[in-house]
């Protein structure tokens, strides 16, 4: 991987600390790396052992940890905006707070929304797949509320179509696995416990299927997760190569009890690749020098 833009999200959260404390432990070449900032954000929260060049994004305003400002929406959203307009070859962010870009103005649900607005093209969509070491778990739908989750046959085999190209052309799997989550208890006990298996999800696995898709029709998550968290635990191979679950915390519960902060969170159906730590701002712990590094971490050696 050649140039990586890293961001150091909202100002008041735990972003710019597990920024600094990653790279001085992982000592990577000056020009690898450019630091989208703002140097008093920096200085603020620690110092870095390495010069790396940084994109400044104006902030004007008081670091208050912990708390949630329009200001701090505001530089979030342009850091991430700087991140795009410099293409470089992969992208880490640090956590965002949702409520702080809102009170900025800019209505997104959170990175993805925002990547595939100003980067996709050509009918791209963005996808989020979360990783630990080889545990990925793809969402279906991202963030919205439970009773709002709504899903479609050709929605679902689209955004597994797309989990295949990802494995074929940036992992190099040929013929991945895929195991698919029931969306109702025990997959819906043959329309007993809800349609959406018979309805939905059975007719995009037959698609799929006829199309070279390796993949299996909706099993119980509940079970289909304890193999996975048994082989993880074990460092031994999961069985799938990807479990794909119908809504948030169907998949990033078991993932991130396994994993823990060690989660990435991955962009992926763009022409560039972007990864995050798998937790949020911390704004309880921010500015304490308390944080952990694991996540951030994790998230830059998954695109080195």
């Amino acid at each position: 991987m050649g140039k990586i833009a890293i961001t150091t999200g909202d100002p008041n959260g735990i972003g710019a600390e597990v920024t600094i404390k990653a790279l001085n432990k992982l000592k990577l070449k000056k020009d690898k790396i450019i630091l989208i900032s703002n140097k008093k954000i920096l200085d603020f929260y620690g110092k870095l052992d390495i010069d790396y060049d940084i994109e400044e994004i104006p902030f004007d305003a008081d670091i208050t940890p912990g708390k949630v400002t329009p200001e701090g929406g505001e530089f979030s959203f342009q850091s991430i905006l700087k991140s795009i307009e410099l293409n470089p070859d992969a992208i880490v962010t640090s956590p965002i707070a949702k409520n702080a870009l809102y009170m900025a103005g800019h209505e997104f649900n959170g990175h993805t929304e925002i990547f595939q607005k100003y980067l996709a093209h050509d009918g791209q969509k963005a996808e989020m797949l979360f990783v630990a070491k080889d545990f990925h778990v793809l969402l279906l739908t991202r963030h919205c509320a439970l009773k709002e989750v709504n899903l479609d046959k050709d929605t679902v085999f689209d955004k597994i179509t797309r989990l295949q190209d990802f494995f074929n052309t940036n992992l190099g799997i040929v013929s991945p696995k895929f195991a698919l989550c029931g969306f109702n208890p025990h997959s819906g006990e043959d329309g007993i416990l809800g349609h959406e298996e018979i309805d939905i999800l059975n007719p995009a696995v037959k698609a799929l299927r006829t199309k070279g898709v390796n993949i299996t029709y909706p099993l119980p998550a509940d079970t289909l997760f304890v193999e996975a968290a048994q082989c993880y635990y074990a460092n031994k191979k999961l069985p799938y190569d990807c479990y794909i679950a119908n809504y948030h915390d169907q998949g990033l519960i078991p993932i991130k009890t396994v994993a823990g902060d060690s989660t990435v969170n991955m962009t992926i159906g763009l022409d560039i690749i972007r990864t995050s730590p798998g937790h949020g701002t911390a704004f309880d712990i921010a500015g304490k020098n308390i944080a952990r590094e694991d996540g951030m971490i994790a998230a830059i050696n998954a695109v080195l």
